[in-house]
This record gives C-alpha cells, sequence and structure tokens, in this order.
C-alpha cells in the first residue's frame, strides 16, 4: 500500500521516526517526510542517510500554517510529535497541552483539509487512568482523535491511534540511564524496584502502527499485548550482561510517576476485541442523546480486568536478558565494552 505513496511522519527525528526510516528506506514508497522543530537532528539525519526520498520539513505541530505546508499531496500520517517525559511536562504542564493536544487538532485539520487518506495517532499506557500531565495531555490526546475521527467519512481521511508501552532504549527511556551509570561505574539509580513496566522493542512499535494502519476503522485504538518487568529486576539483567559490580540505589520515584502502567482500562477491556497480539477498542459511537442508554447497564465492567503490567506476562532475569539481547543497541553496547 505504500508504493509510490508519500508518508508524513511529525517529530519525525525521534526514535519512532528513525524505527520507520529504517524499515521503510530501501522499499518501494514514493517520499518519507520528516517534520520536526529540531534541525539539528535534521541536518544529522539528512548527512547520515544521503537519500531523495526522504525530505526534512521544519516546522511545529503547535503551528498549524506550518504543518498545513508539509501536507500538500501526502498520503498518509504517522503523528508522533509529542512531549514525552514525565517530569518535564508535570512542571510545564500548558506545553504539553499545547503540543500534545493543541498540536494533534492541528495534524488531523490539516490532514483533513489536504485529503490525506489515513493518520495513525500514537499514544502512550500514562494515557489510561492518567496521573500526571504528560498522561492526561495525551488522555486528551486520544479524546480529540476520536472526536474528530467522527466528523469525516473513512472514504475521506481514516483517523485511528495506537497505544503502546515503554519502548527500550528509546530517547529517555531508563535502559540507556542504567548502561551509562554501569559502563562510568557509578550505582544504578532505581526510584522504585518493585514499579514494573511494559517491554517493547521500537520495532514493536512500528509493527503495532502498521497493524492499525492496516485493519482500522474510523476511530480505533490498538494495542498490543506486550510482556513486562520490575524495574529492580531489569537493573539487575543489565547488571548480568554487562557483568557489572555496580551498586542499585533507591532513589525514591519522580514527578507523577506510577506504581505500574496500564494499556486497557476495565472499561475498555469489557467492549475490546481480541485480536491475538492485539486488542481492537473501537470508538464510542453514542451520541448525546443519552436518554435510552439510561435503562440498561453494563454489568461486564463491574466484572472485567484492566491489563496492566502487574497483570502481563511478567518475565524474570533469564526473560529479560533475552529480550534484551534481540536489540542491536544492547549488541552494539555490549561490543563496546565497559569504560
Amino acid at each position: 500500500m505504500f508504493k509510490d505513496k508519500c508518508l508524513l511522519i511529525t517529530g519525525g527525528t525521534g526514535s519512532f521516526g528513525n524505527a520507520v526510516l529504517k524499515r521503510f528506506l530501501n522499499t518501494e514508497i514514493g517520499e518519507i517526510r520528516i517534520f520536526s522543530r529540531d534541525e539539528k537532528k535534521q541536518d544529522d539525519m539528512r548527512k547520515e542517510l544521503k537519500n531523495d526520498k526522504v525530505k526534512f520539513f521544519i516546522g511545529d505541530v503547535r503551528d498549524y500554517n506550518s504543518i498545513a505546508a508539509a501536507m500538500h499531496n501526502v498520503d498518509y500520517v504517522f503523528h508522533a510529535a509529542a512531549l514525552k517525559q514525565v517530569p518535564s511536562c508535570e512542571f510545564f504542564p500548558m506545553e504539553a497541552v499545547k503540543t500534545n493536544v493543541i498540536g494533534t487538532e492541528n495534524v488531523l485539520n490539516a490532514a483533513i483539509a489536504f485529503g490525506v487518506k489515513k493518520v495513525v495517532c500514537l499514544s502512550t499506557d500514562k494515557a489510561v487512568y492518567p496521573i500526571n500531565a504528560m498522561g492526561i495531555s495525551k488522555a486528551m490526546m486520544e479524546k480529540v482523535m476520536v472526536a474528530k475521527s467522527r466528523t469525516v467519512s473513512h472514504e475521506n481521511t481514516l483517523i485511528c491511534g495506537t497505544r503502546y508501552g515503554n519502548v527500550m532504549c528509546s530517547r529517555g527511556s531508563v535502559i540507556p540511564l542504567f548502561i551509562d551509570q554501569i559502563k562510568n561505574y557509578e550505582d544504578i539509580t532505581i526510584t522504585d524496584p518493585d514499579m514494573t513496566r511494559y517491554l517493547m522493542s521500537l520495532e514493536d512499535a512500528v509493527e503495532l502502527v502498521l497493524f492499525a494502519f492496516n485493519k482500522a476503522v474510523q476511530g480505533d485504538i490498538f494495542v498490543q499485548k506486550a510482556p513486562a518487568s520490575t524495574i529492580g529486576e531489569l537493573a539487575l539483567a543489565l547488571k548480568e550482561l554487562f557483568q557489572s559490580d555496580s551498586q542499585t540505589r533507591v532513589i525514591g520515584t519522580r514527578h507523577g510517576e506510577k506504581l505500574y502502567e496500564t494499556l486497557l482500562t476495565r472499561e475498555e477491556m469489557a467492549k475490546a476485541e481480541d485480536l491475538g497480539s492485539y486488542y481492537r477498542v473501537s470508538a464510542d459511537t453514542r451520541d448525546l442523546n443519552y436518554n435510552k442508554f439510561f435503562e440498561e447497564g453494563d454489568e461486564e465492567i463491574s466484572e472485567g480486568w484492566e491489563y496492566n503490567s502487574h497483570n502481563t506476562e511478567r518475565l524474570d532475569i533469564q526473560g529479560i536478558k533475552e529480550l534484551l539481547l534481540g536489540l542491536e543497541s544492547i549488541k552494539k553496547e555490549l561490543l563496546a565494552g565497559v569504560h
């Protein structure tokens, strides 16, 4: 479906954008547009890739005109631009709103205006039962996405979303931090050893987006089933891989951190479609005439369960090590050795 097509990636200089480029660059795709506000990263990518298929657009999703300028003749959009760091969003919540909520509305409005065929919006487990500004802004982003999907027909612009957990070795994630601490013979700083997190690779994230791209109907949100581990056992697995004597030191939770992350609420699980390796959550298409819904309840909600990093498949240390050894970045770090 991507042959001779034009794909726009917002936030395209980030970890996800680089993974998509790796996946698509040597295919028959016509053009990949990288849209971001970081000219340094764009320049680095341009020099590294030296590929005429990749076009670079400087702009900010907060500015409708700049994203609209990049939408001409675009067939598909992967919307990955976001403020993602929990602590920074806690201190500057309105910045999270401007990028994650208003920015998403700008992307969707521009996509609809220019006749883009499909838009996949990337969300996070932190949007589920959110307790921090980053999660709240991404939850609102999802609401904007679903609401906007109701205003256009499937034939014009299909709008859908994905939601996934922590991506291993992505920028700002804990694994690169632990490796740096190990290589510098420092203590490994752990917020809470019993905290659990999903473990997904960047390739998993790309596969989830492509699955949504191929399977979605208007307003769908897709979730990929993923294993999890405790932060304490993740640190121990890395120590064993790098044969490190570094001590672990508990420093307490950061601003807005959760003990575990949830990918699907109890309410969503009651209606989610199990697709094997994925769940599909269809958009709620009820209108504002609520009277017809008052007489009957839904007992599945009270009897159901949410899908979170505490009750998903829990990897032991050996399982974590095997998963990590499948990552190219971990292989490179092991080959490089300790400083």
